[in-house]
């Protein structure tokens, strides 16, 4: 029998909520350069980023109506990610302004 090689393999721990969210998330406004953190809700399939970029810090390069697209770097290589606004959080800690 083949292995199973899903868009959301391995993901049995990653993907599992923590309790319930608000709706407060999702009035959150993002400007072009903000840095953002993917954290993935499994509970929205639409938008999901690839559970690579779980946790990944990123900075907003377009702000669309539903989505945002993310700079992220991965190795040597910049790559772009479009995801949900459900799949997104600011990050926290000192300056929300690109460097």
């Amino acid at each position: 029998m083949p292995h199973y090689k899903g868009y959301r393999r391995k993901t049995r721990k990653l993907l599992t909520l923590e309790g319930k969210r608000g709706l407060s998330y999702l009035l959150q406004e993002y400007k072009v350069g903000d840095k953002v953190v993917i954290k993935i809700d499994p509970s929205q399939h639409k938008g999901m980023p690839h559970r690579r970029y779980h946790g990944r810090v990123g900075i907003v390069k377009e702000v669309r109506k539903r989505s945002l697209v993310i700079e992220i770097e991965v190795g040597n290589k910049k790559k772009l990610i479009y995801s949900r606004l459900e799949h997104v959080v600011p990050l926290k800690g000192g300056t929300n302004e690109a460097s």
